[in-house]
């Protein structure tokens, strides 16, 4: 199963924010450079958290801020920010209703796969970007020799694992 990246491009912004903010200018490039995408990514996406208010953007100068504090932003604010459609499933508009599959599939999925969704969604609300900050903070400061690439594995590992992060998932501190 495959998902957008724009949630964990996202969250990797909010994290470089958080850590570099009063440290350097939090311009686009700055930004990209940490996430090794296009600066226009980036300002889309800054553009994305502003809406939602979750960002603040210095305009003219450049400059992005956290608008609210970590421990009051959940990654299920952060999805519905940069998600264009909170639908986890696409499901097809019209079976043939003269196959008895068909007739009968909304029926037997629709339900499954709104707990799913309803599943996912619980479990993004579940953890906060303060969360993910100590989290990030632990990594950043172990003694495990991996750490030595820094913080940009740690933000990738944290963004790409982060639906799983309060699971009974052991090998998760294994990094």
């Amino acid at each position: 199963m495959q998902f957008s990246s724009r949630l964990p491009i996202a969250v990797h912004v909010l994290l470089c924010i958080h850590t570099f903010d009063g440290t350097e200018k939090l311009t686009s490039d700055f930004l990209a450079g940490s996430v090794n995408v296009n600066p226009v990514i980036i300002r889309n996406t800054l553009g994305k958290l502003k809406a939602a208010g979750l960002v603040t953007v210095d305009a003219g100068i450049g400059g992005a801020h956290l608008a609210k504090e970590p421990k009051d932003m959940t990654l299920l604010d952060v999805f519905r920010a940069v998600e264009e459609e909170e639908a986890l499933f696409r499901f097809h508009e019209n079976p043939n209703p003269s196959c008895p599959v068909g007739r009968h599939v909304h029926d037997v999925l629709d339900d499954k796969l709104d707990a799913v969704s309803e599943a996912m969604r619980a479990q993004l609300k579940s953890v906060s970007l303060q969360a993910l900050i100590d989290d990030l903070n632990r990594l950043k400061y172990s003694t495990n020799p991996y750490n030595g690439i820094t913080s940009v594995l740690a933000i990738s590992y944290l963004t790409s694992s982060a639906i799983w992060h309060l699971s009974e998932n052991p090998s998760r501190d294994a990094l």
